[in-house]
């Protein structure tokens, strides 16, 4: 009996024995690994390291679970598939004889310009007219207007749909386009949207005729091959290939079911026509293709819509199929280009390291800069994480706004009263790397000017950072804040 036990407690010695060397061994496999990918940056790779070290088991199955950008194989070369024939067919507006309007923008804009061309192929053009709307109820109203006054094309993108008053009302409408013959497409990524596509009004849609496609779709099986939390997170919207929507609104209302301790949410986005939209078709075109395999042709050689106004524009898109730097090299040359001021508003603030010294320093060299974000989120990790970022802003001359109107979820930026960026993207390492994004730059004085007093009204509507009171707060809240700012990488 006594050597059975003892054979028994080496053959359990041998087996922790083993199970710990290959723990050891995948631990070491992993942080080998993260030292030698590239495009990784340092801040994101220190982080990882110390997870994979400090939390062995924990930490390894994170890594191996959201610790790569893995978009799948067949996607990748389903969008290498589409890009090429984009290119192919020079299908962008900027391609059109009269239209490309790179050389009539000043130096500072030129420059930007060109950055965000070579991350999306999509170059400035002229001839658009852009509306700016920080309603979340009159931008409903229009986008049901135009849907019933389409003949032809209703093409949506949208994160998240509800089933509540506005997404059952854009919904009623895409079924009484659908009826009289036009062919609605409806894309909502499939977590964002996991309760709409399980609802009454989607099976409704569906048997009116709408398509609803899921995004990104989401089991078990795919966390083989891609990562479940690479999401499409844009807002599009493109019909009869004459008018287009973009910026930060989910097809919900600003009441915002899910969350509304938190309501109202607030957001901004534009309506467009003329050339520009031609490039939100064809990003609606990209998405459709990589969930559906459906190659829509026609669309992408149609005629590009004639110029509406006198506005340059430009669609920029970033994603984990475009370069994974794209986002954070955008912001941080608006940061750096702007010469008088330069405001942001987020509701997700979380940056790299590098957007944080560019707005220090652009505080620092003169530019009045102005953060705009909610007093409340909706995340608390997410909250603490970017507090943990206020101290070396303040230090530099930064003034933070707290906004205490509800969840502020506009994400814009206007350089100089100049130039405008309106985007589905937030300030975060998630819009930076994983997610699907889609935003507009306008460089219109008239447009950049209207953006800047819907920021002012978001800043008379919050709290403004006191550098004293902060740099005195209870102990415990800066460190809670500062250890929630170690995680900024991963979040």
């Amino acid at each position: 009996m006594n050597e059975e036990i003892i054979d028994q407690a080496n053959i359990l010695g041998i087996g922790t024995a083993i199970a710990f060397i290959l723990e050891f061994g995948l631990r070491a496999v992993l942080v080998l690994t993260l030292l030698w990918r590239r495009r990784v940056q340092p801040e994101t790779r220190v982080a990882w390291i110390l997870m994979i070290l400090a939390l062995p088991l924990v930490g390894t199955i994170f890594y191996l679970m959201i610790g790569e950008v893995r978009f799948g194989r067949t996607r990748i070369n389903r969008h290498r598939r589409i890009l090429n024939e984009v290119e192919a067919d020079c299908a962008h507006a900027s391609s059109v004889p009269g239209l490309a309007a790179n050389h009539l923008l000043n130096r500072r804009d030129r420059q930007i310009a060109n950055l965000a061309e070579q991350i999306s192929s999509s170059g400035p053009v002229r001839g658009n007219d852009i509306q700016l709307l920080g309603d979340t109820d009159e931008a409903a109203r229009l986008i049901i207007e135009d849907i019933d006054a389409s003949k032809s094309t209703c093409h949506f993108v949208f994160y998240i749909w509800l089933d509540d008053k506005i997404g059952t009302a854009v919904g009623e409408a895409l079924i009484r386009a659908s009826q009289r013959g036009v062919t609605c497409r409806v894309l909502v990524d499939a977590v964002g949207s996991r309760g709409f596509l399980k609802s009454a009004l989607c099976k409704t849609m569906r048997r009116g005729g709408v398509h609803v496609v899921a995004a990104l779709p989401a089991n078990p099986v795919r966390a083989l091959f891609s990562r479940l939390d690479l999401r499409n997170h844009r807002k599009i919207i493109v019909i009869d290939s004459e008018i287009g929507w973009t910026g930060s609104q989910n097809m919900a209302d600003a009441a915002f079911a899910p969350k509304p301790d938190f309501a109202p949410w607030v957001d901004c986005v534009i309506r467009l026509r003329g050339p520009v939209l031609h490039e939100l078709q064809i990003l609606f075109i990209e998405d459709w293709y990589l969930d559906t395999d459906e190659f829509l042709a026609d669309e992408l050689t149609a005629q590009c819509p004639e110029p509406e106004g006198e506005m340059i524009a430009q669609v920029v898109a970033t994603g984990p199929n475009f370069m994974t730097t794209a986002a954070t090299q955008l912001i941080q040359a608006c940061i750096q280009s702007a010469t008088a001021e330069i405001t942001l508003t987020t509701p997700y603030f979380v940056p790299d390291s590098a957007s944080i010294l560019n707005l220090a320093v652009a505080a620092r060299r003169g530019v009045k800069v102005e953060l705009v974000v909610p007093k409340r989120n909706d995340s608390r990790l997410v909250g603490l994480a970017s507090r943990g970022h206020y101290g070396i802003l303040l230090e530099a001359g930064v003034h933070i706004h707290e906004f205490t109107g509800g969840l502020l979820h506009a994400k814009t930026i206007c350089i100089d009263r100049s130039t405008a960026l309106i985007t589905s993207a937030n300030l975060d390492r998630r819009s930076y790397n994983l997610n699907f994004e889609a935003g507009v730059i306008a460089y219109d004085n008239n447009l950049a000017s209207q953006l800047r007093y819907l920021q002012q009204s978001y800043i008379e509507q919050s709290e403004m950072v006191n550098p004293r009171t902060w740099h005195d707060r209870p102990g415990y809240r800066r460190l809670l804040e500062n250890s929630a700012g170690l995680l900024s990488p991963l979040l």
